[in-house]
Order: C-alpha cells, then sequence, then structure tokens
C-alpha cells in the first residue's frame, strides 16, 4: 500500500484541487515548457520508487531502450502526486502520461475532466491483460492500465501453527476454524493475530478485507456513503463487531495500539504474533527470512456476501490526461511497459510482480510467491473496497473507528453508529461528489 504517503500526509490533504494550491508555487518549475514538444517526445510524471525500491532504475531503462519516441520522465514526490497532477491538468500543461493511485485517488481527476478514457487509445487487449481493477473504471471506460501489483492478504507463521499443534500447511478458512486455532494459539502463550494499529492504518486494511464479507459488489459499499445502505444496520457492522470479539477474547497482542503498521507485521515472521495483515510485495523477504515458513491466506469468511473468501487484488496505474499532447505516442509507450520484455525487465530490477496476467511467473522460484501470486493474482480477485472511501470518512471514521475498538473505547455496534453519522455529514457537504458516486456505482455493480 502507499506507505509513505500516509506516514507524513492524510489522504484528505492529497485529495484536495488545485484551486488551494496555486499553479506556480505547486509545481515549482517542474512543468513542461510552454514552447510546443516534438511529437515524438513524451512527458511521463510517475511514482513508486518510495514504495518499490528500484522502479527508478526500470523507468530510466525503458525510456532508454523505446525508440518510438524521447520519453522524459519525472519521479514525483509522494506528497504531491494527485495535486501536483490536478493543478498541471487544470493550467493545460499535463504530461502525456501521469501515475495513478486506485479508486477515488484518481476517480476524481476523471470526475474533473483531467484524464481521458483508455479505450480507442491503449489495446482492449492490453487494458485487460494489464489488471487495472474494477475501480479504475467510470461511465463504462478504463482510466488506467495496471502496472505493478498489490495483492491484500493475510499472512500466518508456520513454526507458531506448528508449535501450537495447528497444520501449518492448511490455514483456516471458516471463521470457526480460525476462532479454533487462535484459542490453541493462545493456550500455547502465542498471541494469535494482530499487528500495529497506533497510526491508523491496520484498520483501514481490516475494512478492505473485512466489508467484503457481507457485501455482493463494489457498488453496494458506495451505497453506504450515497445513502442507500446504513453503517447501522448489522452486516455493514459486522467487521466491527468481529474485531471487537477479538479484542474481548484476548487474540490481539497487547502492544497493538502503541505499534504502527509495518512494524506490526514484522512481528509475524519474528515470530512474534501468529497471524495478520500484509501486502504481496512483502512476501519474498518474509518468505526468505522464516526459510519457507510463512503462509498466506484470505481473511477466514464468517460473512454470506458473494465477495467473502475471494482474495483481494489491488494495482498501481498509469493513466493519459486529457490534455497530453502525445496522446497517441503515449498509449503506445503503454503498451510497450506491458510487452513481455519489458514486464520480466521490471521484475529484474525491483524483485516484485508486474500487474499484467501474462507476466512469466517462471523467472519466480521462491514456492512461496509464486503460489500466492497464483491465488491472487491469477485467479478470480475482488478490487480493495478501501480504495471506494470518501477523505473524510476515512479521517474521521475507517481509522479511529477500529483504533477504538481495539483499545476497547467503544463496541462494534457504536463504530458502526459513527460511520453513519461520518458518511451523512460527508453526503450533506458533498452533493456534487455523491451524484458522481452514484454514477461510479453503476459501473461496480451497484
Amino acid at each position: 500500500m502507499k506507505r509513505n504517503w500516509r506516514e507524513g500526509f492524510s489522504r484528505r490533504e492529497l485529495l484536495k484541487t488545485s484551486a488551494g494550491l496555486g499553479a506556480g508555487a505547486a509545481l515549482g518549475g517542474l512543468l513542461p515548457g510552454s514552447s510546443a514538444l516534438a511529437a515524438t517526445e513524451l512527458n511521463m510524471w510517475w511514482w513508486g520508487e518510495q514504495e518499490l525500491p528500484g522502479l527508478q532504475g526500470f523507468v530510466d531503462e525503458a525510456a532508454k531502450s523505446y525508440s518510438a519516441a524521447t520519453v522524459k520522465s519525472m519521479l514525483q514526490d509522494t506528497a504531491v502526486v494527485i495535486s501536483q497532477f490536478q493543478t498541471a491538468a487544470a493550467a493545460g500543461e499535463a504530461p502525456d502520461i501521469q501515475f495513478l493511485w486506485n479508486g477515488i485517488y484518481h476517480m476524481e481527476s476523471v470526475w474533473l475532466g483531467y484524464l481521458q478514457p483508455l479505450e480507442g487509445l491503449v489495446s482492449d487487449q492490453v487494458i485487460k491483460d494489464s489488471s487495472p481493477t474494477l475501480l479504475s473504471r467510470f461511465g463504462g471506460k478504463t482510466y488506467r492500465v495496471g502496472w505493478y501489483a498489490l495483492p491484500m492478504i493475510w499472512i500466518y507463521n508456520k513454526d507458531l501453527y506448528d508449535k501450537a499443534g495447528l497444520d501449518a500447511d492448511k490455514a483456516p478458512a471458516t471463521w470457526d476454524e480460525f476462532l479454533a486455532a487462535c484459542d490453541k494459539l493462545k493456550s500455547a502463550g502465542i498471541a494469535p493475530l494482530g499487528g500495529g494499529i497506533q497510526d491508523g492504518y491496520w484498520g483501514e486494511w481490516y475494512f478492505g478485507h473485512a466489508i467484503a464479507q457481507n457485501v455482493d459488489s463494489a457498488g453496494e459499499v458506495i451505497g453506504l456513503f450515497t445513502g442507500e445502505r446504513d453503517f447501522r444496520e448489522p452486516k455493514y457492522h459486522e467487521h466491527w463487531v468481529k474485531l471487537e470479539e477479538l479484542k474481548k477474547a484476548g487474540f490481539l497482542n497487547a502492544d497493538m495500539s502503541s505499534t504502527e503498521l509495518y512494524p506490526g507485521i514484522d512481528l509475524i515472521p519474528a515470530g512474534k504474533i501468529a497471524a495478520g495483515q500484509s501486502v504481496g510485495a512483502r512476501v519474498p523477504k518474509d518468505s526468505e527470512m522464516t526459510k519457507g515458513r510463512i503462509g498466506t491466506m484470505v481473511m477466514p469468511v464468517y460473512g454470506k456476501g458473494k465477495l467473502a473468501g475471494k482474495p483481494i487484488f489491488d494495482s498501481q496505474g498509469l493513466g493519459i490526461p486529457t490534455k497530453a499532447k502525445n496522446p497517441k505516442d503515449a498509449a503506445a509507450f503503454l503498451e510497450y511497459l506491458q510487452s513481455p520484455e519489458q514486464l520480466k525487465a521490471l521484475h529484474d530490477k525491483t524483485g516484485w510482480i508486474p500487474a499484467n496476467t501474462n507476466f512469466d511467473l517462471s523467472v519466480i522460484t521462491d514456492p512461496v510467491v509464486v503460489d500466492m501470486w497464483k491465488r491472487w493474482g491469477q485467479s478470480e480477485n475482488i478490487p480493495y473496497l478501501a480504495n471506494l472511501v470518501p477523505g473524510q470518512f476515512y479521517e474521521q471514521a475507517l481509522l479511529p473507528a477500529a483504533q477504538q475498538v481495539v483499545e476497547g473505547k467503544i463496541t462494534g455496534e457504536q463504530a458502526g453508529e459513527l460511520a453513519y453519522n461520518v458518511a451523512k455529514e460527508w453526503r450533506d457537504f458533498n452533493p456534487d461528489i455523491v451524484e458522481n458516486y452514484k454514477k461510479w456505482s453503476a459501473d461496480l455493480g451497484g
């Protein structure tokens, strides 16, 4: 996930439009010059080295090896990925290719008219193979190609499962199986589940996994913000009730509220916690650290929604601004980045996996990583539903609800009440965005 920008900047700050920044001050001379660019010159603004070390080397080599155009790339600072692009787009000075986080992070730019659909520019097959995810679509059109993958997963320490007398090669699939495993782990003196929630982001990930348990589509989640559905209804806050139950049962690590997200994840391969949430990009390192004794699993199923029990797959992506000076050439370069040779080059430079379903897995030798990728990247999967959350809800409900449940300050039912109130306040003050959310819902099966 987008760890670095969330460490220093709130989602709400990142979703501010260019109006509050001032075009000149925000870009600090980084905009393309006003003189006409050659037809074969492309400007690409990208992000990802902060999250995926080695990506800079890949971008440099890809630009150097591409002969159909001169590609000038600029790595954006985490704090301005959204605002810098929106300021440039409003001024008519957008790049030809723009990095785009998923869901609401780029959908606002779609609604502002800053991004153009890729259909008719990029091959339909390339768009599909790139796995942009459902959250990249609006009005029946796709606005990103997938670039590199972000499987959202649960992991568990097989050595700790062995110690507790559990079958380490068979992860719990149902909630009852999981609770039984937690009982055995706790009896063996092992913290069954957890991580770190001090910075709040564990609660976001938990929502992304758990809200899927009781919904049939991504569009159904949007209804919780547009008013068609209600967080006070038991099935829409059951995930916080389950978290409350885990807390009361003593299944969460005692220092969870004083530990941040990523240090908390590190406790699992270190043998301090048996299981918790993570992302696929960490699996190669965790597998190496544990000598292959890290397991991956989908959140155990308790709900009855159609999305329950399915792996969650997100991806980072690239798109073409509406006022790009060379949109057809930009599309050709995006297709070049999806070629087998460039997919392999991305893996060689970063050690991680492109989002494209045609990536040749034979270059991966760790069986733990191969197994994880087959189940998340190559099987039926669902989008990361936390990417649908409005900024105000993210800050005032999504993060604090889980934190307060873990701290024992509120119940799961009270968390649902908090979520309802914040969603209603957001809805009352943002009627224009609500209407766009309703239209977006139609693309998401709402």
